[in-house]
């Protein structure tokens, strides 16, 4: 250990030499190394300040280095005061809307009112209509049948359309029994025909004559007072009755009455209904003429146009 430090001291007292090279290196050596740490202290600190002199240690050479000082600890930058101006943001242009104008609809026509009835009046007669006595005992059906087509203009024998009747043991769909019988029984006896065959039997010959069950005396009236007789099944001379339910081999099952007959109603007033009976002409009253057309559920023939 003495040896090496004794070698050491004797090479630095030849360094130290007067005019010795090492003594002038050492010297410039020392005053970059300075320059350098003041060079990177000034890069540190950010911002210049007055100069600070060094000196560079050598025979009468003074080395001068003028360093920018800088600011201890960070800096703040200032920023000019800027008044905020206004910020305009546009508002978006509204976006055209397609708008819906209705269009307008025609106005629908109301149908026009039906028509109204017209009153029917307190009393009316049919002008102009005859009858003829019945030829057979129970061909009541085809003596009306033969004077309510005259009068419409249609000229019809009472045989004649007697023989057309289809023949049935239910009235409802022919005429039952024999007509040259007495009058009387009920089905399945000798009898006679309800209303639905014989307005059959009519339109065959063009005439426009309609089966109704149940007509209202209102309805009965009307026909009246339009000028057209009707057929309607009464019990014998327009008297009361008693009805019965029918079942026909066919199996439909029906009202049927001893004694039913047919006769051409062609007036009514206030009281009274007027009768055309075969050959006879004469009046009832209202109340009589309903409960005896009333026995076979008012049925008629009535010209319906």
């Amino acid at each position: 250990m003495g040896k090496g430090i004794k070698g050491t001291g004797v090479k630095l007292m030849r360094m130290n030499e007067p005019g010795g090279k090492w003594k002038e290196r050492g010297a410039m050596m020392a005053a970059a190394l300075a320059g350098l740490a003041l060079l990177v202290l000034a890069a540190w600190l950010g911002s210049p300040q007055q100069g600070v002199p060094a000196r560079a240690q050598g025979e009468g050479a003074t080395a001068t280095v003028t360093l920018t000082s800088t600011r201890r600890g960070p800096t703040a930058t200032r920023t000019p005061f800027q008044p905020q101006r206004p910020t305009f943001t546009p508002s978006p242009s509204p976006t055209p809307t397609a708008t819906f104008t209705p269009t307008a609809l025609p106005t629908a026509t109301p149908p026009p009112p039906e028509p109204t009835d017209p009153p029917i009046p307190a009393s009316a007669v049919v002008e102009g209509v005859s009858g003829y006595f019945q030829s057979l005992g129970l061909s009541c059906e085809s003596r009306s049948a033969s004077d309510w087509a005259r009068f419409f203009g249609v000229s019809i024998g009472e045989l004649e359309f007697q023989e057309r009747l289809p023949r049935s043991d239910n009235p409802e769909q022919g005429f039952v029994g024999n007509p040259r019988d007495m009058a009387g029984m009920i089905p399945p006896n000798s009898y006679g025909v309800h209303a639905g065959p014989v307005a059959e039997l009519l339109r065959s010959y063009g005439l426009p004559a309609e089966a109704r069950r149940w007509m209202s005396f209102e309805n009965l009236q009307r026909e009246i007072a339009s000028g057209q007789p009707v057929i309607v099944w009464v019990i014998g001379g327009v008297l009361p009755g008693r009805a019965v339910e029918y079942t026909a081999s066919d199996g439909q099952t029906t009202v049927v009455a001893a004694m039913e007959h047919t006769v051409m109603i062609v007036g009514y007033n206030e009281s009274t209904v007027q009768v055309v009976d075969g050959g006879s002409y004469y009046s009832v009253s209202v109340s009589r003429f309903l409960t005896s057309w009333g026995v076979l559920e008012n049925q008629a023939v009535v010209y319906d146009e």
